[in-house]
């Protein structure tokens, strides 16, 4: 690590620490030429393979974005989108890639989608899972009125 202030090749770590919910790291160092102190902050890369090849680093805004679209008129708080972009970029990391192609976050956002709000996840589900027919939307309500039933008999 090149010190900021002289450019000098080397620096020591004086202290590391977790921050942003333990997605970075977050180190103090001293520089063995100048003497100054100066913080780094560490985070593994996340990029996403667009449709038309582009790579560009992940976004939980353009997550939360997409999805608010399949929230509008729902009663889908901004705090709750957070959550969730949070919530994917969490599951994302632990998949341990970093590399994902876009089709695959619009798929990792449906499991939370669907426990958020069950008409945003039909609409979201719709483009994600191309949708092509009403027998698509008739076979994913039936799913979901499956888990309901399965939820509503575990709760028996």
């Amino acid at each position: 690590m090149h010190c900021p202030f002289c450019r000098h090749p080397d620096s020591r770590v004086i202290d590391s620490r977790t921050s942003d919910d333990g997605l970075a790291i977050r180190r103090r160092r001293q520089c063995p030429e100048c003497g100054r102190r100066f913080s780094t902050t560490e985070t593994a890369s996340l990029t996403v393979i667009k449709r038309s090849g582009v790579v560009e680093p992940f976004s939980r805004e353009k997550v939360m974005s997409g999805v608010r679209k399949a929230c509008q008129g729902r009663p889908v708080t901004e705090t709750d989108l957070a959550l969730l972009a949070q919530q994917v970029e969490e599951t994302l990391r632990a998949s341990g890639a970093s590399q994902l192609d876009a089709n695959d976050i619009g798929l990792s956002v449906l499991p939370h989608l669907r426990d958020l709000d069950e008409v945003a996840f039909m609409r979201f589900a719709s483009v994600y899972q191309a949708f092509d027919s009403l027998e698509d939307f008739e076979a994913a309500i039936a799913a979901l009125r499956a888990e309901h039933s399965a939820d509503r008999q575990e709760g028996d």
